[in-house]
């Protein structure tokens, strides 16, 4: 039986967006990290990080990333942008599944993100240099936890999922035909 996939990498760099389609090619289940979080908070990670802090987030998101990576089900799981901050969840991620990290330049995460409100770290005057900063820090934590790096750039979803799956194939991970076949039918 193969090893879960963990995609890590910073807020906004597509792991829950590559996450779902990669599980969809594979034929395999999807958990996004932060929507467990959440639904054991019965409410926003948001609300609960204004409310309780960053140090409590981080203490729950630990014990779901246990959780999910002692799971052995064939699965691609999406993490919270700073799941990799913790010793542990490095730990279990590397050792539990294969990881891989969806790298992404903070200026094209500025891009992405310049509108949203969702993301609690964000919500500062200067969003680019918060950015910059958490990458600083992020960068080579991701790089520690990851057997595999793809730079996102600007390709398409389903050409992040093919670059993704192309590194899988290559390692030996997931079969080759999965890494060819179309994300979505052609249409006709």
């Amino acid at each position: 039986m193969a090893a879960p996939i963990a995609l890590v990498g910073m807020p906004g760099g597509g792991k829950s967006t590559v996450g779902r389609q990669l599980a969809r090619r594979l034929d395999w289940s999807f958990v996004d990290a932060d929507a467990v979080v959440e639904e054991r908070l019965g409410e926003s990670i948001r609300a609960f990080f204004e409310r309780e802090g960053e140090e409590a987030f981080r203490l729950l998101e630990e014990r779901v990333i246990d959780e999910l990576t002692r799971d052995p089900q064939p699965r691609v799981i999406a993490t919270g942008g700073g799941a990799c901050l913790r010793d542990a969840n490095r730990g279990a991620l590397h050792e539990r599944c294969t990881v891989v990290y969806l790298r992404s330049t903070p200026e094209e995460l500025f891009r992405r993100l310049r509108h949203d409100t969702q993301r609690p770290l964000l919500q500062v005057g200067d969003p680019l240099s918060r950015l910059r900063d958490l990458f600083a820090v992020r960068d080579p934590l991701y790089r520690e936890c990851a057997h595999f790096i793809v730079e996102t750039g600007r390709p398409s979803v389903s050409t992040l999922v093919n670059m993704v799956l192309m590194q899988l194939e290559l390692a030996g991970v997931v079969p080759a035909h999965l890494a060819h076949s179309p994300v979505e039918p052609p249409r006709r």
